[in-house]
């Protein structure tokens, strides 16, 4: 039979203090009470553990034994509780999260970090993605967590929201429009606009089209040659401006700025997860959710 081990935990007690009334008023019980628990633990050991008197208290060779051998075996007993409970917790194991390239300048990062900076534990793994393809890779458990530009759509998922940011325009610091603190759209419409390629998020490819959709004569859009080029070359004739969230002054190279569209409607960022989801999964969200609390992803 196995051990009580809160009368184990009390004979240590006592085999520090040697002496009932010390030891009771330490762990904070009446003397009785630990006196009939050490009774019970050698009942059940076989063995008497004390040797008592009217004014002290000896270890038998037995008690001497079970002192020296106890606390190693309950501190293996006490790692072995914590890392059950911080399992069922979602606290260990291994993290796999996919995210959209626009999502790596900045929000991928955060929510990555945060989760291990929180939960030590968990070995955390993230990649960027094509964004049509995470809710699929979520949903048939590839990945684990998912952060996509935009509301994508997918079967087997759940969406929740995790950052809304102001839209605007990418531009050199030497285009005439960027001195404005705010931009018409109409103005930006001016100008040739270049439009993520609609294959890579055809979400965003929309919604951004779609701010232009009322503007006469209709504006001159163009797609780059190599999607997501960080150097941003193509903006730096001076001319060409690119619809793009917030989260691109992060990123921005030397030379070119960014600036908000006045009454354009605001962007998203989502954290995919499974419908079905484990102990894991609800910790993510809640991190993510503390996440977007701290940095005011989610104003108003």
């Amino acid at each position: 039979m196995a051990p009580d081990t809160v009368s184990l935990r009390y004979f240590l007690v006592l085999a520090q203090e040697l002496n009932f009334t010390r030891a009771a008023a330490r762990i904070g019980i009446a003397q009785p009470a630990l006196s009939a628990r050490m009774r019970r633990l050698e009942k059940e050991l076989g063995n008497a553990l004390l040797v008592r008197d009217t004014r002290s208290v000896v270890l038998t060779a037995a008690g001497a034994a079970l002192a020296e051998s106890a606390p190693p075996a309950l501190a293996a007993l006490d790692r072995a509780w914590d890392t059950a409970r911080r399992a069922g917790a979602g606290e260990l194991g291994t993290l796999r999260v996919g995210y959209s390239l626009s999502a790596g300048a900045e929000t991928a990062p955060a929510l990555v970090d945060k989760v291990m900076r929180d939960s030590p534990g968990l070995e955390v793994g993230a990649v960027p993605m094509a964004t049509p393809e995470i809710s699929a890779a979520v949903a048939e458990g590839r990945i684990d967590a998912g952060i996509t530009r935009g509301e994508q759509q997918g079967r087997g998922v759940r969406r929740y929201l995790l950052r809304r940011e102001r839209t605007g325009v990418q531009l050199a610091r030497h285009h005439p429009l960027a001195g404005h603190p705010e931009i018409e759209i109409a103005d930006a419409a001016a100008y040739p606009l270049r439009l993520p390629d609609s294959a890579a998020n055809p979400v965003i490819h929309d919604q951004l089209a779609a701010l232009f959709r009322d503007i006469r004569p209709h504006p001159r859009f163009h797609t780059p040659a190599v999607s997501f080029d960080m150097s941003q070359r193509d903006l730096r004739d001076g001319l060409t401006l690119a619809p793009a969230g917030e989260a691109a002054v992060t990123a921005a190279p030397a030379g070119l700025t960014w600036r908000p569209l006045r009454g354009a409607p605001g962007l998203t960022f989502h954290l995919v997860l499974p419908r079905e989801q484990s102990p894991l999964h609800r910790r993510i969200r809640a991190v993510a959710r503390t996440l977007a609390h701290e940095l005011h992803w989610l104003p108003g």
